[in-house]
C-alpha cells in the first residue's frame, strides 16, 4: 500500500524554516507512516514543473510555511495554494513562521493555523521554534491515523442513495488543474443559479476541458453532490462499444434507462429526447454530457449545430425548463443554445495570465512567475497561442540550444491579422514554418490545410500516392507506413496535430486555426498547388463512396467530394456528377425529400457560388446558374432563413424572364419543336422561382406581396403549359387568399386545381401533398373555429359532415401513399388525419383522442425530419390544441413556446399570431385572463398588420370570451 504523502509548499528563500520542520517529519517517515516531499527532491534533469504537479494530486497533507516572502511569491499564491484548497480531501496545515499581512488573504484568515492566535514561530517561539514543529508533526500523524475513519470535512448534504449515480463513462484525466479557480467557481455558481440550465466549456483538445469537469465533479462528490437527486455522465468520444459516434441513440437509451423510462427504445428520436428532458429536468439532476463535437455539423453553413435529433430535442427541452444542471464540454460552439438565457457558454481558450503561466511551465519554458505571465499576457489569452509557443521554445533549444528569450524574438508579427483571427498563433505557426523547413513535417500541416475536418487515412493515403503534387506531397509520397506513424507523432508532440480521437482513430485532425492557417496560405501563395491536392481529393471521394447512398452516413463522402469539387475549380463535375445525380437524383430531390438534409445540401450548394447566395460560379451553365439560384432560396427558406431566401429567389425569378425575353426577340415562325419545349422549361422555372416567393412572403406575413407574385406564379405556370406547375401555383395562391380570409375565392381556386388534378392522374383525383394538407386546411377552419370555447349544437351535423369529408381524404391519401413520398408529404397526410379526428371525438363521433394523438404525434416527428421550417410550426399548433383538449396543459404550453421561439427566429408572422391566439385560449382555460387578454392583444395587433383576416372570427370569439371573464 502506497504511504500518504506530506507536501511542503515554502518560498526558497524560508528554505531555512523548511530545513527545520524537516527532521520533526523524518522521524514520522522512519516509522513508514509517510512520505515527505519538497521541491528539492526534483533531480536537476528533470522538468519541475509537472513533479510539482504529481506531487500535490498525490499528496495526502499540505504543509504551508507562511511568510512575506511566501505570500509574495506569485507561483505559491497563483499555482500551489489554488490547487491545494481545490483538492478538499487532504489536510491542509498553514504554519506562520514570520509576521506578514496574512490577514488579507481570505484562505489564511479562514484556516486554523499553527501556532494559534496569530503567533509566529520566528518571534513569538523564538529559540522554541520545535516546539511548534512538534506540534505540526503530531497533528499530521494523528489525522493520517484518523484519516481513514473520519473525512476531513463533513458533507453538508445527505448521501445519494445507491444507484443515483453514473459517471463511469466519462473519460479518466488526472486531478492537476491550474489557473482555472475562475471556472471552477463558475461551476458552481452555474449549480446554485436555479435560471441557469445548461454550461458548455468550449475548446480544443488539449485545453483540459474534461480534467475540469472531473476536478468539480469529485468535489460536488466530497459534499454528496451538493442536492441532486441523480447524476449521470456520458462522453460521445465512444459509445462503449468502439464504433464511431455518428447517433446519440445509445446514450439516450441508456439515459431513459438511467433515469426511469420503462421503455427506453419505444417512439422515436424527438419522443425519447422530450420524455428524456422531462425525466432528467423534473428533478434536481446534473448531466454532465462529455466531447459533444462528434454529434456537431461541421458544415460552413451550420457548423456547430446538432445533427442528432433526439439530442437536439433534450438540449432544447432542457433549456426551456429543468430544475437541474445540464454541463457540456465540447470544441465547438453549440449554436442551437445560442442566446438562451438559461444558456451559459465558456470559452476555455481564452485563458488568464495564471492559467498562460502554467500552460508555458507545463510545455517546458523555465522562466520566473513574472517573465511567463510577460508572455501570456503578450502571446495570449488564446490556449493555442501559448501551447504551440511553449513547443517552439522547447523546438528552438533542441535544434539551436538557445534560451527561451532568444526562442521568441524569432517569433514573427504578423500585423495584418487580429487577435480575434488568432494573430499570435498565427505567428508562432509562421516561426514553426520557417524552424522546420521544407519537409514532411510542413508538407502534412499543409495537407490538413485541405481539409475542414479530420483527415481519414483513405483520404491521406490518396494524396500520398505519386505522382507527387509539387509543393504539397513531394516528400510525404516517398514515406512508408513504417516512416508515416512518427512523422504523425512528432507533430502531436509539437502540438501542431491533435491527439488521436477515440471515435475516429485513424484520421489525423489538428486545431481549426491550424488548418486555417496552413489552407490560407496554400490557396493565396500557392493556387494551382492548393487546386490540385483538392482535386485528388474530389475523385478519390466520388470513386470510393457508395454509389446512391442510402443515409446521411453514406452520403457524407459525396458532400466532401462536392466541396473539394468547387475548390479544385471543376464546379460543372461536381454539379453534374456528384451532387445533382447522386445527392439530389435529379427530380426525386432525394436528400431533401427522403432524408430531410436541406441544411446539408446548402453547404454544399455553397460551393457552387461566387458571391454567396447571389452570384453562381459564372462558368457554369446558364440554365444550372438558375436552378442553383432557385434551390439556394428554397434550402433557406427550409432552415429558416427566410430574409436570406428572397434575394437568390428573386435574382432567379429576374434571370429566367430575361432569358425568355431574349428567346422572343430571336422568335420566328420556324421555330422548333425543341425550341419550345426549351422556352416552355424556362417558364416553368420562372413560377417556380415566383410560387417561391410567394410562400416566403406568405411565411414572413406579407400578405399582399405573397398575392401578388402568386398571380404572377399562375400565369407563367399557364404559359409553361406544365400541369404539375398549373397545379401547385393555383394551389398557392388559394392558400394565401385563405389567409387573408377571402374564403369563397379561395375554395373556388382550390376545386380548379383539383380538377386539372383529376384530368393529369385520373387516379389520384384529390389535391394531394402540400396541395392536399392545404385545401383540408381551408375545408377544417370553420370547425376549428366553432370548436372554441364548444362546438354550437345548431352546426354539429355540418361540422361532423365537414370532417368526415377531410377524413376520407387523409384516408385517401394513406392509401395513395407510395415509397417515393417525401417525408414533409407524409407528414402532412398525418397532420390532416390527426387533426379530422381530432375533430371527430370533440364533435362526439369517436370515442377516444388516441388516433388523433398518434397521428399528431407521427405528423410533428415527420415535420421535424423532414427539416422544413415553414411547415413544423403547423404539426406544433395541432398538438398544442390536443393537449389543451386533453387538459395537459404543461405539454401544450411545450408546443407553443417552440413555435413562439421559431417565429420569433425566422421572422414568421402569421405563426406568431397562430401561437398567440392558442396562448390566449391555453390562459383562458387556465383562468389566467389578464395574461390571455395580453396574448390577444398581440394577436389583434399582429392580424392587422398582416392582413391576416382569417383569424379576425377566432379573435372576436377570444375577446368576447374575455369580456365576460373580466366582467
Amino acid at each position: 500500500m502506497e504511504k500518504p504523502t506530506v507536501f511542503i509548499s515554502y518560498s526558497h528563500r524560508d528554505e531555512d524554516w523548511k530545513d527545520r520542520l524537516r527532521p520533526h517529519l523524518a522521524a514520522l517517515e522512519l516509522l513508514d507512516e509517510l512520505v515527505v516531499w519538497d521541491d528539492r527532491k526534483i533531480d536537476g534533469g528533470e522538468r519541475w514543473y509537472p513533479e510539482i504537479q504529481a506531487a500535490m494530486e498525490r499528496a495526502s497533507v499540505a504543509v504551508c510555511l507562511i511568510s512575506a516572502h511566501y505570500l509574495a511569491s506569485p507561483f505559491c499564491v497563483k499555482d500551489e495554494v489554488p490547487f491545494l484548497l481545490q483538492r478538499g480531501d487532504l489536510l491542509f496545515l498553514p504554519v506562520l513562521v514570520k509576521p506578514c499581512l496574512w490577514a488579507k488573504y481570505h484562505w489564511l484568515s479562514a484556516t486554523q493555523m499553527l501556532p494559534r492566535d496569530g503567533q509566529t514561530v520566528a518571534v513569538d517561539f523564538e529559540g522554541k521554534e520545535d516546539v511548534v514543529f512538534t506540534e505540526v508533526a503530531a497533528r499530521i500523524s494523528t489525522y493520517l491515523d484518523e484519516h481513514a475513519l473520519a473525512p476531513l470535512t463533513t458533507p453538508s448534504w445527505p448521501p445519494l442513495p445507491a444507484g443515483a449515480v453514473d459517471t463511469a463513462r466519462l473519460p479518466e484525466t488526472g486531478s492537476a488543474l491550474f489557473g482555472r479557480l475562475d471556472e471552477l467557481q463558475m461551476l458552481d455558481a452555474s449549480w446554485q443559479d436555479k435560471e441557469t440550465r445548461l454550461v458548455s466549456l468550449v475548446a480544443h483538445g488539449g485545453v483540459g476541458k474534461s480534467t475540469l469537469v472531473n476536478k468539480w465533479l469529485a468535489l460536488m462528490a466530497e459534499d454528496h453532490y451538493r442536492g441532486a437527486r441523480r447524476v449521470f455522465g456520458w462522453t460521445f468520444h465512444s459509445q462503449g462499444t468502439g464504433e464511431r459516434v455518428t447517433s446519440a441513440d445509445y446514450f439516450i437509451r441508456e439515459a431513459l434507462a438511467f433515469f426511469g423510462d420503462p421503455a427506453p427504445d419505444d417512439g422515436s428520436p424527438w419522443q425519447k429526447g422530450e420524455r428524456l428532458a422531462r425525466l432528467v429536468g423534473e428533478q434536481r439532476a446534473l448531466l454532465v454530457l462529455d466531447g459533444l463535437e462528434p454529434l456537431q455539423s461541421g458544415q460552413p453553413f451550420d457548423r456547430g449545430q446538432i445533427k442528432d435529433p433526439a439530442l437536439r430535442t433534450l438540449l432544447r427541452r432542457l433549456a426551456r425548463s429543468s430544475q437541474g444542471l445540464c454541463l457540456i464540454s465540447t470544441r465547438v460552439p453549440v449554436t442551437d443554445l445560442a442566446g438562451r438565457a438559461a444558456f451559459r457558454e465558456v470559452d476555455l481558450e481564452r485563458i488568464s495570465p495564471e492559467a498562460g503561466r502554467a500552460l508555458l511551465r507545463t510545455g517546458g519554458v523555465v522562466a520566473t512567475d513574472a517573465e511567463l505571465e510577460s508572455l501570456s499576457q503578450r502571446f495570449g489569452p488564446h490556449a493555442l497561442a501559448l501551447n504551440l509557443l511553449g513547443a517552439y521554445v522547447r523546438e528552438h533549444h533542441a535544434r539551436h540550444g538557445t534560451a527561451w528569450q532568444q526562442a521568441v524574438e524569432t517569433i514573427p508579427d504578423r500585423a495584418e491579422h487580429s487577435e480575434a483571427e488568432g494573430r499570435h498563433a498565427w505567428n508562432v505557426l509562421a516561426a514553426f514554418e520557417q524552424l522546420l523547413g521544407d519537409g514532411p513535417e510542413v508538407e502534412l500541416l499543409r495537407v490538413l490545410g485541405l481539409f475542414d475536418r479530420p483527415a481519414k487515412a483513405k483520404e491521406l493515403a490518396a494524396l500520398r500516392r505519386p505522382p507527387a503534387i509539387e509543393g504539397l506531397t513531394e516528400h510525404l509520397v516517398a514515406l512508408d507506413e513504417e516512416q508515416w506513424a512518427p512523422l504523425v507523432d512528432r507533430l502531436r508532440g509539437l502540438r501542431l496535430v491533435s491527439a488521436p480521437s477515440l471515435h475516429a482513430p485513424d484520421a489525423v485532425d489538428t486545431h481549426p486555426l491550424v488548418r486555417e492557417y496552413y489552407g490560407r496560405l496554400l490557396k493565396e501563395e500557392h493556387p494551382e498547388t492548393w487546386r490540385a491536392g483538392h482535386r485528388v481529393l474530389f475523385n478519390h471521394l466520388r470513386l470510393d463512396a457508395v454509389n446512391m447512398p442510402s443515409t446521411m452516413e453514406q452520403m457524407a463522402p459525396l458532400y466532401a467530394a462536392v466541396a473539394h469539387g468547387c475548390k479544385a475549380g471543376r464546379h460543372q463535375d461536381a454539379l453534374d456528377e456528384v451532387f445533382w445525380s447522386r445527392i439530389r437524383r435529379g427530380e426525386d430531390q432525394f436528400s431533401a425529400h427522403q432524408l430531410g438534409a436541406q441544411g446539408t445540401d446548402l453547404s454544399a450548394l455553397s460551393g457552387f457560388f461566387e458571391q454567396l447566395w447571389t452570384q453562381p460560379v459564372p462558368t457554369l451553365k446558364e440554365a444550372d446558374q438558375s436552378f442553383l439560384l432557385n434551390d439556394a432560396g428554397s434550402c433557406l427558406r427550409a432552415v429558416g432563413l427566410l430574409r436570406e431566401s428572397k434575394e437568390p429567389t428573386q435574382i432567379a425569378l429576374e434571370s429566367a424572364l430575361h432569358t425568355l425575353e431574349q428567346h422572343a426577340a430571336t422568335d420566328d415562325p420556324s421555330a422548333s419543336a425543341l425550341h419550345q419545349a426549351v422556352r416552355q422549361k424556362y417558364w416553368a422555372n420562372a413560377s417556380v422561382a415566383a410560387g417561391n416567393l410567394s410562400e416566403l412572403a406568405l411565411a414572413l406575413g406579407d400578405l399582399e406581396e405573397a398575392e401578388q407574385y402568386a398571380n404572377q406564379a399562375v400565369e407563367l405556370a399557364d404559359r409553361s403549359e406544365n400541369e404539375f406547375q398549373r397545379i401547385t401555383k393555383r394551389s398557392r395562391l388559394a392558400t394565401i387568399l385563405h389567409q387573408m380570409g377571402r374564403l369563397d375565392a379561395s375554395e373556388a381556386l382550390f376545386q380548379e386545381a383539383e380538377a386539372l388534378q383529376e384530368q393529369r392522374q385520373p387516379n389520384l383525383p384529390f389535391l394531394y401533398s402540400v396541395q392536399g394538407f392545404q385545401y383540408c386546411d381551408l375545408l377544417l377552419g370553420p370547425v376549428a373555429t366553432a370548436l372554441w370555447p364548444g362546438p354550437p349544437a345548431a352546426e354539429e351535423q355540418t361540422l361532423l359532415a365537414t370532417c368526415r369529408h377531410v377524413l376520407e381524404r387523409a384516408e385517401k391519401f394513406e392509401q395513395w401513399r407510395v415509397p417515393a413520398d417525401s417525408l414533409l408529404t407524409v407528414a402532412l397526410e398525418h397532420l390532416t388525419l390527426g387533426r379530422a379526428t381530432m375533430m371527430l371525438r370533440q364533435l362526439g363521433a369517436l370515442e377516444t383522442l388516441d388516433e388523433a394523438k398518434r397521428s399528431l404525434d407521427d405528423a410533428v416527428d415527420g415535420l421535424r425530419h423532414a427539416a422544413n421550417q415553414i411547415y413544423v410550426p403547423f404539426g406544433l399548433l395541432a398538438r398544442a390544441a390536443l393537449r389543451r383538449v386533453q387538459k395537459r396543459y404543461e405539454a401544450a404550453w411545450e408546443d407553443v413556446d417552440e413555435v413562439l421561439e421559431m417565429a420569433e427566429t425566422s421572422g414568421m408572422r402569421l405563426f406568431e399570431t397562430d401561437a398567440l391566439l392558442e396562448s390566449a385560449r391555453l390562459h383562458c382555460e387556465q383562468k389566467h385572463f389578464a395574461e390571455a387578454r395580453a396574448c390577444l392583444t398581440q394577436a389583434q395587433a399582429l392580424i392587422a398588420e398582416t392582413g391576416y383576416h382569417r383569424r379576425d372570427r377566432e379573435a372576436e370569439i377570444l375577446d368576447g370570451v374575455l369580456a365576460d371573464a373580466e366582467a
